[in-house]
């Protein structure tokens, strides 16, 4: 599959990079923080920006509340930020929340989750859930509606989208009205997906990568059949809000996305998947230089504000 012509510099650029998988915690860790900012659209003013502290499982838990212009309540999105379980930021993703924030006239509550591998699953998930409740519980502060609650995130992020919604659905609530899960990690690496193979490397993340990922992020590899962990290993994925999964041609991750948009659709749950052809797995961020990234935001601001309107 060709790259996109648009993407080639950029990723010839990204492929001199050093590994991740070959850098200790910390170094990728910054090197993922100086990347971030590379090819992503420019932060957009939004009406407010609150950092705050509220309870979690492991103590304090950070968030980030975004309010758009205009005069609530708002519909709101929890967003959960990508990069194996174990890199990121609210800073690193501040700019997606931002126009996610203006482009669907949402608040945003950005969750800054525990990272692995000091905190393993399920950490990151368990925190993840505590803080949708507590938006849910605490809507009205927040100028926000809780009967129109989005979940939102990229890789990693897209992970904790479907878990926080299988959690929300067994543990009685709150209800969500829409699940948008960017290029998601769904599945313990597995080498039967054919992208795994095709798109194992030479594209950014790496099957490699995707191993050191998980390596950190589980205590053991047995946990990898826990659909909290991976979530299309779930026996029952009826009951789920509805779902957009966005994917991309060149992501070692692709079949996996669309494996779970095809396990949601059959048990019943209306299930939405898009690939966009020739472009990586960080395309999704990049509509500063990316035609195909404005295209894909396009996407999901139609998608967004129709569930929102649901």
């Amino acid at each position: 599959m060709p790259v996109d012509p648009q993407l080639k510099p950029i990723l010839d650029e990204l492929l001199k990079l050093p590994r991740f998988e070959t850098l200790s915690v910390e170094q990728a860790r910054a090197l993922a923080t100086q990347y971030n900012a590379a090819g992503r659209a420019p932060a957009l003013p939004v009406a407010s920006v609150v950092n705050r502290v509220i309870p979690g499982p492991g103590g304090e838990l950070p968030v980030r509340i975004y309010t758009p212009d205009g005069t609530g309540p708002f519909p709101l999105m929890m967003y959960f930020h990508g990069s194996g379980f174990v890199m990121c930021s609210l800073d690193t993703h501040d700019r997606g929340c931002r126009n996610y924030c203006n482009a669907a006239g949402c608040v945003v509550v950005s969750v800054d989750y525990r990272l692995a591998p000091e905190n393993k699953f399920p950490a990151a998930p368990e925190d993840c859930y505590a803080a949708t409740k507590w938006a849910a519980a605490h809507a009205d502060e927040l100028h926000a509606d809780a009967a129109h609650i989005v979940l939102a995130g990229d890789s990693a992020g897209g992970n904790l989208v479907a878990v926080t919604a299988m959690m929300a659905r067994d543990r009685g609530g709150p209800a969500l009205c829409g699940q948008l899960m960017i290029v998601p990690v769904i599945d313990y690496p597995k080498p039967g997906y054919p992208s795994y193979v095709e798109n194992g490397q030479g594209y950014g993340l790496t099957a490699a990568g995707m191993r050191w990922y998980w390596g950190h992020y589980l205590n053991d590899e047995a946990e990898a059949d826990n659909p909290y962990a991976s979530p299309v290993r779930a026996k029952d994925l009826s009951g789920l809000p509805p779902a957009l999964i966005i994917t991309a041609g060149l992501d070692v991750l692709r079949d996996e996305g669309e494996h779970y948009g095809k396990r949601l659709a059959e048990a019943g749950v209306p299930a939405q998947v898009t690939r966009y052809e020739g472009v990586h797995h960080g395309f999704f961020g990049m509509q500063a230089v990316l035609d195909k990234s404005k295209k894909a935001m396009e996407e999901v601001s139609v998608w967004l504000k129709h569930r929102f309107a649901s």
